[in-house]
């Protein structure tokens, strides 16, 4: 007898859209490469020993000293610009960490496998990977630095050094994935722009300036 036709749902599952079997190949291969260049996912990984470094840079970039840092140069200073300046980076900072959690409380990426849950001062939404935190503040801090203060060209290599390393650190501490930390850096590339576009300043917010 003849065969019966498969129902629509199995023809689909067995002749899968190109779109689906690249992105399974990209996720595969995301893992894969976040996995081997994990090396400092433990003390007892390839580069265990360089794990206290990694965590110092992890700090660095983290949302809480950066807050803190700007709110605290914020009370203190005496000019003007200055102000200016801090209070749309404080802005930046914030928007960056909404940004952040809404987009991981929507994607929902676990963290890698091999992640140790020993990292500073997190919070529920951290439990997701997706996008890096850390990597897109280091990408809006670096862009922000670089367009409103006056450093000299090895200060402003140092800075975009410090934003890669970030980047870089939290994949080998096993933080995040590969597309984790580059999905970060773009988003936080952008962000700065949009922290740009609405730039806070005595002309278009007086009554929050007068707080200062």
């Amino acid at each position: 007898s003849a065969a019966s036709p498969l129902p629509e749902e199995d023809c689909m599952k067995l002749n899968p859209s190109f779109l689906g079997i690249a992105l399974s190949s990209l996720l595969a291969i995301d893992l894969w490469t976040s996995k081997r260049l994990g090396v400092c996912a433990g003390e007892g990984s390839a580069w265990g020993s360089a794990r206290p470094l990694m965590k110092v840079i992890e700090v660095s970039g983290h949302g809480i000293p950066w807050l803190l840092g700007t709110f605290y140069g914020l009370c203190q200073s005496q000019s003007s610009a200055a102000r200016e300046v801090l209070l749309n980076l404080l802005f930046a900072l914030l928007l960056d960490l909404v940004l952040v959690a809404v987009v991981k409380g929507l994607v929902r990426r676990p963290r890698p496998p091999h992640n140790q849950m020993d990292m500073f001062a997190t919070i529920s939404v951290d439990k997701y990977s997706f996008p890096s935190g850390h990597a897109t503040r280091a990408a809006l801090v670096c862009r922000f630095v670089l367009h409103h203060l006056v450093l000299a060209a090895p200060l402003r290599v140092l800075v975009v050094l410090w934003a890669l390393l970030v980047g870089v650190s939290r994949v080998m501490l096993g933080r995040h994935n590969v597309t984790d930390v580059l999905s970060g850096l773009l988003l936080g590339y952008l962000l700065y722009s949009v922290v740009e576009r609405c730039w806070l300043s005595p002309l278009s917010t007086p009554a929050l300036f007068a707080l200062w």
